[in-house]
């Protein structure tokens, strides 16, 4: 039986991310079951926030639909999990955080009063001088990243010489900016995955813009040193022959025990101070019809005319 939205796990009860290669995945009866050479596995996805297909997968139609009716969030990823080529879609049926999202990018006041709440919540131990620019906050930011780089390589033994990696020549880089890069992918598509699941979009960022994902990078951001950053030097110091296999699984133990799939949504709503009523991700009744827009600013009298006003007169040029 199809499930309802009501019927969904809440995504902070969630198991937080899996990643598969070389694989051939189907649907069971109430899960799915990735099929490999040494055996089948079954993956109760009601319980799965994120599955990260990796090259060589192989995928049913009806192993998408159940990811799709249990709001698991599907993302097409390169080898290791690392590139980011597609994903499918979330949970959420309504628009109502979306669109809060967009107002509050648009505007430029409420813009800056978003990007300061998310600098201010990466110094949550510290008191911030309301008198600090935007300048001198990040400034401030990138103070703490190359802190928490030095102190990494302190105690890890592993020494950094600055973040360098290419796209196009994954071995090129050292292990440990493999490393950071692997667990980022990890903590990216799961932040996607949240965002996606509250109804919120990827691609409206406040501190980040341009990119399809910036509010992933900025929500993102928010947890890079207190795990990307520590996980990547400590495994890369081990000297795995499959790191980027270790760092996937090290990323979801700590994931787990920083309760990070509980703090995901709750942290997101605080940036963007969504009320506490409006935080839910499946608030809305998914059989209530959709809404109509109505003007409220002026009438529609005024607005047909100012079109008409504007139309080209017949034999215009175009």
């Amino acid at each position: 039986m199809k499930s309802s939205l009501f019927d969904l796990g809440r995504f902070d009860d969630r198991l937080s991310f899996l990643y598969v290669d070389r694989a051939i995945i189907k649907h069971t009866a109430n899960a799915i079951a990735i099929h490999e050479f040494d055996g089948v596995t079954d993956v109760p996805v009601s319980s799965l926030a994120l599955l990260m297909l990796g090259p060589g997968t192989k995928i049913t139609h009806e192993a998408v639909k159940a990811l799709a009716d249990n709001n698991c969030l599907v993302v097409w990823a390169g080898e290791f999990g690392i590139r980011f080529y597609a994903c499918g879609m979330g949970g959420s049926r309504h628009s109502r955080n979306l669109l809060r999202q967009a107002r509050l990018a648009l505007n430029e006041r409420t813009r800056l009063q978003v990007v300061v709440r998310m600098y201010c919540a990466r110094f949550a131990d510290e008191t911030i001088d309301p008198g600090l620019t935007l300048q001198q906050l990040r400034g401030k930011e990138g103070i703490r990243v190359r802190q928490a780089y030095a102190e990494a390589s302190k105690v890890s033994g592993v020494p950094w010489h600055g973040r360098n990696y290419k796209r196009k020549d994954w071995f090129a880089g050292d292990p440990v900016n493999r490393a950071l890069s692997a667990a980022n992918a990890c903590l990216y598509g799961l932040v996607h995955a949240a965002i996606l699941s509250a109804g919120y979009s990827p691609a409206i960022g406040f501190i980040h813009s341009g990119k399809q994902l910036s509010f992933v990078y900025d929500i993102a951001d928010l947890y890079k040193v207190e795990m990307a950053i520590p996980l990547a030097f400590e495994i890369a110091a081990r000297q795995p022959e499959e790191l980027e296999r270790e760092v996937r699984t090290e990323a979801r133990r700590r994931f787990h025990a920083a309760k990070l799939m509980k703090r995901l949504l709750p942290d997101i709503a605080r940036v963007l101070d969504v009320p506490e009523a409006d935080a839910d991700e499946f608030s809305d009744d998914p059989a209530r019809p959709a809404e109509l827009w109505e003007p409220r600013s002026f009438s529609l009298d005024t607005a047909i005319g100012e079109i008409l006003a504007h139309r080209p007169e017949e034999g215009d040029a175009a």
